[in-house]
């Protein structure tokens, strides 16, 4: 059984037990966390698919870490002029181990 669901604007193929990166999700370690935006489920025989969103599903998981990724710099220039600034970003990363992929109806 696999679902398609949506978090922080992005798509994720997902199955049960699978770890998860997913854009910052509130929550501390430990808790529990329910993914409402299921596009799509599979299991085995049949595939239901929403539009855009199934009604009945829902993905649980629980928050295993939360970690900053990989640092990014902007630079910003202006020529002749000697404007030039430097900004940088960190990525705030949630990781979750999907627990079930539910379907009701």
């Amino acid at each position: 059984m696999y679902a398609v669901v949506k978090s922080g604007g992005k798509e994720y193929k997902i199955s049960k037990g699978d770890l998860l990166r997913v854009e910052k999700i509130p929550g501390n370690v430990g808790d529990e966390v329910t993914l409402k935006d299921v596009l799509m489920v599979s299991d085995g025989d049949q595939v239901h698919v929403g539009t855009p969103l199934l009604p009945n599903a829902v993905v649980t998981g629980e928050i295993v870490q939360t970690v900053k990724g990989k640092k990014i710099l902007i630079y910003k220039m202006k020529r002749r002029k000697n404007y030039r600034r430097t900004k940088g970003h960190r990525q705030t990363y949630t990781y979750i181990r999907v627990k079930e992929i539910g379907l009701a109806g």
